[in-house]
């Protein structure tokens, strides 16, 4: 594993909760990455110009770098390029920033057509910005003028716009394809139910546990980083559930455009389970609920949101009750479940079927011939059938969408138009 040191500069106002929590958010996700952290430095001050921090900080972390063989600098903090450079030059070593470390985990995690283009994308968004910038460094000794440095830098950020703008028609071709797959969806009466939450909730796991199935879980952030949709009954209804990439921290603009179309599965469904890790403290739990909603809010006005509270296994009840009513307000429809042990499972699913659309209660008589048997068996695929009674013709107790209704009762129509 490569080594690396991080170094995170904390605004003065900002209080000491809040920094220790985003380092060791930082130290999460540079082990996610596959780094071993050999060294942390932090420094409270207003952010540098040149360095970020400040040039005698720059100092002590090439002796840290040196120290500890460290093969790579991770910075909490966004840096501008010319930043990235000088600290560099200073101490020997690569350096990056935290969003740059989310890049290397989703690319690392890409594994579809549509992920790798959406890796690529957030890179280039990341990029453009910094274009200019980036060739002056590299053509430092160069000047400009006629045919010279400019010529560079026009070129090298027409490149990137020209892949950005072919990368979006790329995925705005697969998004259609996607929303054609949901509308066939919920014509066969399927209701879209995802999972979202800050990322290391347990969201992997839980999806695992409501469908029975044995997706990758690692206690490591952004498992998840290719939808994966399952079908499961609650109470009876079919409902499909996918399970979704992970929100974190201060995500730029241009990472959330980027996976627009991987977070339209969260915003075009039909239910939210937002699952937080109860588990952690109160004020951590607020945070990344807070951050959820941010992502999500815009979006998601008209959306039923069930709030999952994972891991209570590892709570009191007290510590539990505690939790849900100081978060009331953004934790809405709260359930406490453990993923793990299966605790809570069959309230969530009752919970969920309260929220699902509401469906229509019907009864009918199909007269007793073949079409009407193809119906009942397209039926059973597409509603819930509470009772079927079989004599001279066929009577169904049924409750499905109300379009799925409506077929039936153009199909009885028209068997009585053909009797």
């Amino acid at each position: 594993m490569k080594r690396a040191i991080l170094v995170k500069r904390d605004d003065p106002r900002s209080d000491e909760e809040t920094n220790v929590r985003q380092m060791l958010e930082l130290g999460e996700l540079a082990n996610s990455a596959g780094y071993t952290v050999v060294a942390e430095m932090t420094q409270a001050r207003h952010p540098d110009r040149k360095y970020q921090i400040g040039r005698g900080k720059v100092d002590e972390l090439a002796e840290l770098v040196q120290g500890h063989d460290a093969e790579k600098i991770i910075f909490y903090n966004q840096l501008s390029t010319t930043q990235i450079y000088n600290i560099s030059e200073t101490c020997s070593c690569e350096v990056i920033d935290k969003f740059q470390l989310i890049l290397e985990i989703f690319a690392t995690r890409a594994t579809t057509s549509r992920s790798k283009l959406q890796v690529e994308l957030a890179r280039l968004e990341y990029e453009l910005p910094k274009a200019r910038t980036i060739v002056s460094l590299l053509k430092k000794e160069e000047r400009p003028g006629f045919m010279g440095l400019g010529g560079y830098e026009d070129s090298y950020e027409q490149d990137i716009k020209g892949r950005i703008s072919r990368i979006k028609n790329e995925l705005k071709n697969m998004e259609k394809d996607s929303n054609s797959l949901r509308k066939h969806r919920q014509s066969m009466g399927f209701t879209l139910v995802t999972l979202a939450g800050y990322t290391n909730a347990g969201k992997s796991t839980l999806f695992n546990a409501l469908v029975e199935e044995d997706v990758k879980v690692k206690d490591m952030l952004f498992t998840t980083l290719v939808p994966t949709t399952r079908s499961m009954k609650v109470v009876g209804r079919d409902v499909l559930l996918t399970d979704t990439v992970g929100f974190i921290e201060d995500l730029p603009h241009w990472m959330v455009d980027a996976f627009r179309s991987t977070l339209n599965e969260i915003f075009l469904a039909d239910v939210v389970l937002l699952t937080v890790d109860s588990s952690e403290p109160l004020e951590s739990i607020r945070n990344k609920l807070l951050v959820c909603h941010e992502t999500m809010w815009d979006q998601l006005q008209e959306v039923s949101i069930v709030t999952v509270f994972n891991k209570v296994d590892q709570l009191t009840k007290d510590e539990l009750d505690e939790r849900i009513l100081s978060l009331g307000y953004l934790a809405p429809n709260p359930v406490a479940v453990s993923a793990k042990t299966d605790f809570g499972l069959d309230a969530l699913k009752e919970e969920l079927r309260k929220h699902l659309p509401k469906w229509e209660r019907a009864s009918v008589l199909l007269p007793m011939n073949e079409e009407s048997m193809s119906m009942v068996s397209w039926l059973y695929d597409r509603a819930v059938i509470h009772s079927i009674k079989y004599s001279d013709s066929i009577e169904l107790d049924l409750e499905a969408m109300s379009r799925i209704v409506g077929k039936v009762n153009d199909f009885i129509s028209k068997q009585k138009k053909v009797d």
